[in-house]
């Protein structure tokens, strides 16, 4: 388990509850400062550089709070004050929305660039502040914004934590070597891992059964995301939720529809890959509860102490610095490893305070998950190497943040596939082509499908059927003949979609490329 006691002792500690008060009490000063700019016709260097270092310092603020909070909840879901305490923190950023929205509004106004001219500090944030700028253009009347900002919580972010909590507390009910047990779903998903086929098809059934079950709330959140996204986009004049997103990863519309092209152009090569995969199992195609099967073989087997050692060596060989961290995040316990009861599937990692981060994972022994290893020691990594920037300048677009993580994944991957031979190097390889084969085909099936709910929620609500149909549609659309069944409820499943953030699946295959090409 990771260690989030070096932040604060507790939820309901003297100290936590000192620093949301703190937090509550600098927004308030943020808010006087920015309406006297506002009041005002001039600005001068220094009450802008004054008003940067003032935000720098709260979300720092913010930043630590929230990550605390988020690491206790996303742990167990069941929290109660964990949940209580997120209510509490959403509830208090609700006035800094609302300034962040006004100080974009009155940066849109004044002139910027003899200020960027005349100030280090205002020249250090100048990307950010013309981007500013361009979403300025972008907004609403102010009274709109500030009620945008208040019915954020009750709604895209209300449905979210709706989504996160189903899917962590949801228990899947199966039957293995004559056994029935009951398991956390994240547990479930990582028996796709399994070498036994036939414990993979019936985690497979369960697994649908299980989506089933909670497929009316979950629909009910897409639905209401979606739509929340759509006629706020549609008031604020961005085209549709696809234009925000572009704009939001710093690409535009040609370098998504350049990149989305050459992945179509490659879902032949992917496809004879599936079908070679097949091969190697003795099957004709391979089923959906067959896309993760492992290469069996005589050799080592990647628990987590061994990958873990295997990551920071394999780090150490690129750059002492990196195995140096790695070994560091290890003896800080900046990770959480293991599936449980209450627990978000998946995995992520987030920035908390300084150079620190926390990592979640749901490990389980294959080299699939010391890869998701090396992914978010590399988002850590990053982490470490902007923290000598200010806070503000840290935040990247998700394409940027995507990069760092596929690097180190990639350092990994060559480096296992140099140290193994025969059937080894066989599985190893396997689980190479495997991640690329996700991040191409698979997010351009997300892509796919996201595009679909948008267009169609223009117009009126999905059922979960209807959801169900889209995605297989997208799946049918990419894997193509490389699979014989496909996974309907993979819209339920992934939290991507359950957030105010659209379309966050391309950034993947965009930091996947450009990973490879500095590689």
């Amino acid at each position: 388990e990771w260690d989030l006691d070096v932040y604060f002792p507790g939820l309901d500690s003297e100290p936590f509850l000192t620093s949301q008060a703190k937090f509550r009490e600098e927004i308030a000063d943020f808010d006087r400062r920015l309406a006297e700019l506002e009041a005002s016709t001039t600005v001068s260097a220094a009450q802008l550089a004054g008003l940067l270092d003032h935000l720098n310092a709260l979300e720092e603020r913010r930043r630590l709070l929230d990550s605390y909070v988020y690491g206790k909840l996303t742990v167990n879901t069941r929290d109660a004050l964990a949940q209580a305490r997120t209510s509490e923190l959403e509830r208090d950023s609700v006035p800094l929305r609302q300034a962040m929205t006004r100080f974009e509004a009155w940066v849109g106004k004044i002139d910027l660039e003899p200020l960027i001219a005349a100030s280090d500090l205002i020249a250090e944030h100048g990307y950010l502040l013309r981007r500013a700028q361009e979403r300025a253009k972008h907004q609403m009347s102010p009274a709109e914004e500030s009620l945008a900002a208040e019915l954020y919580v009750t709604g895209a972010s209300a449905w979210s934590r709706l989504h996160g909590n189903v899917t962590s507390q949801l228990e899947v009910t199966l039957t293995l070597d004559g056994e029935t047990k009951t398991m956390p779903m994240s547990a479930v998903r990582n028996l796709a891992h399994n070498s036994d086929r036939e414990t993979r098809r019936v985690a497979y059934q369960a697994e649908l059964a299980a989506w089933k079950t909670v497929e009316t709330p979950l629909a009910a959140a897409m639905n209401s995301i979606k739509g929340e996204v759509t006629t706020l986009c549609r008031r604020r004049n961005w085209g549709s939720g696809l234009d925000e997103a572009v704009f939001a990863n710093a690409i535009d519309r040609e370098t998504l529809d350049a990149m989305l092209a050459a992945a179509r152009e490659a879902f032949p090569d992917f496809r004879r890959f599936l079908h070679a995969k097949a091969r190697v199992h003795g099957l004709g195609r391979l089923e959906w509860y067959d896309l993760f099967a492992p290469v069996e073989f005589e050799g080592r087997t990647w628990t987590y102490d061994v990958g873990c050692e295997f990551v920071a060596d394999t780090f150490e060989s690129y750059s002492k610095k990196m195995g140096d961290f790695a070994r560091r995040s290890y003896r800080e316990r900046w990770t959480d490893f293991a599936p449980k009861p209450g627990k978000v599937d998946g995995a992520y990692c987030m920035g908390t305070r300084g150079d620190e981060s926390r990592i979640l994972m749901n490990y389980e022994a294959s080299f699939g998950s010391v890869k998701t290893l090396a992914h978010e020691l590399g988002h850590a990594y990053h982490n470490i190497c902007l923290s000598g920037r200010s806070t503000m300048v840290q935040d990247t677009p998700s394409t940027l943040a995507e990069t760092a993580s596929i690097f180190c994944e990639t350092v990994v991957k060559n480096a296992a596939l140099e140290t193994v031979s025969g059937a080894e190097k066989l599985a190893l390889l396997d689980a190479c082509i495997q991640g690329p084969c996700q991040t191409v085909v698979d997010i351009t099936s997300r892509f796919i499908f996201e595009k679909a709910v948008f267009d169609g929620r223009v117009e009126r609500e999905f059922t979960a059927e209807e959801f169900c149909d889209l995605m297989l549609n997208a799946q049918k659309d990419t894997y193509g003949d490389g699979l014989a069944s496909y996974h309907p409820y993979m819209w339920a499943m992934k939290p991507h979609y359950y957030s105010s953030w659209s379309f966050y699946n391309f950034p993947y295959m965009f930091g996947l490329l450009f990973a490879l090409g500095l590689y």
